[in-house]
């Protein structure tokens, strides 16, 4: 994607990262436009976290250049920390202090001055719906709470970019929807998010997504960009025994996938084509009585055609 330098916020080249023998991110190269939300999507072990800890400064690559808001990256790290957030899976912030108390401790840590703090802590109070629980303690929080409480003091210093490492992973579905508005109200001020996911749902909601798979960078697009190319490539099949029509299926040369969705099979095809006429007269040869339609594409059929036959791996680092 050309992206030109004033509306870039990242850009990396040939980005690599070993441990030993280990290639945990393995010839990267990324574009990120300011005011986005760029989705990282891959399973466990495929390099996010550690392509995040590399552009936020906090491990040095092996090899490639990274440049983050127009700054060389390990090198001028200490000058990127005021301008970016981080915010992991994990809640990071103090449980036996109350949700203003975090707040403050961390606008202190930013060196923010008092006066400015105070107005500050209580814009993102109101922001956050914590007018209420100003004085309750954070470990008494719910997960969804948790975490908004984290994203406040993530951003308590108005960061230019924000990293987000899996942030959703402990909280429930409400939650999570209420989080992602925020996190577009971020972008609508002029935020850059980056936020690594593993969740279909939440990636379909960036403005783009890459996909890491054991290091390697897979695809990178506009969510509907990628699913589009997968026109004539996913079906559907609807059969009275939909075990027996998939145990058909997955035998079939160019099938990649078949997964049951209720009574119905979503089969992903190598290659498009006469695809669903071809299901249908092997399904019959084999006894199997079907309907085959061809459906659109959706970003887990984009997964799983970038990543097919890839084991997972432990998270490197």
């Amino acid at each position: 994607m050309a992206t030109s330098e004033e509306g870039r916020a990242i850009r990396v080249r040939g980005l690599s990262k070993r441990f030993g023998a280990l290639v945990a991110v393995d010839d990267v190269d990324l574009d990120i436009p300011r005011r986005h939300v760029y989705g990282f999507l891959g399973p466990n072990g495929s390099g996010k976290s550690t392509t995040i800890r590399m552009l936020c400064g906090l491990l040095t690559p092996t090899a490639g250049d990274i440049e983050v808001l127009g700054l060389r990256i390990p090198e001028q790290a200490e000058q990127l920390r005021t301008r970016i957030g981080y915010m992991t899976q994990r809640f990071s912030l103090f449980e036996h202090l109350t949700v203003r108390e975090n707040l403050e401790f961390l606008a202190a840590v930013q060196d923010i001055p008092r006066v400015q703090a105070r107005r500050r802590i209580d814009e993102l109070v109101e922001q956050y719906h914590f007018q209420d629980r100003q004085k309750q303690l954070a470990g008494t929080m719910s997960g969804g709470q948790k975490q908004r409480l984290a994203l406040a003091g993530a951003v308590i210093h108005q960061p230019e970019l924000l990293f987000l490492d899996e942030p959703t992973s402990a909280v429930d579905p409400e939650s999570r929807r209420d989080f992602w508005e925020k996190l577009f109200e971020l972008a609508d001020a002029g935020t850059t998010l980056l936020v690594s996911t593993h969740y279909m749902d939440e990636a379909e909601r960036c403005h783009r997504i890459a996909i890491l798979d054991r290091g390697v960078l897979v695809a990178d697009g506009t969510p509907d960009a990628l699913t589009g190319e997968l026109v004539g490539r996913t079906l559907v099949v609807e059969a009275p025994e939909p075990r027996q029509a998939q145990k058909v299926l997955v035998g079939l040369p160019g099938v990649i996938s078949v997964a049951q969705i209720g009574n119905l099979l979503r089969v992903l095809m190598a290659e498009d084509g006469q695809a669903a006429d071809r299901i249908a007269q092997s399904l019959r040869a084999a006894g199997v009585n079907a309907q085959v339609s061809a459906a659109p594409a959706n970003l887990e059929d984009v997964f799983v055609s970038a990543t097919r036959g890839q084991p997972a791996r432990e998270e490197a680092a």
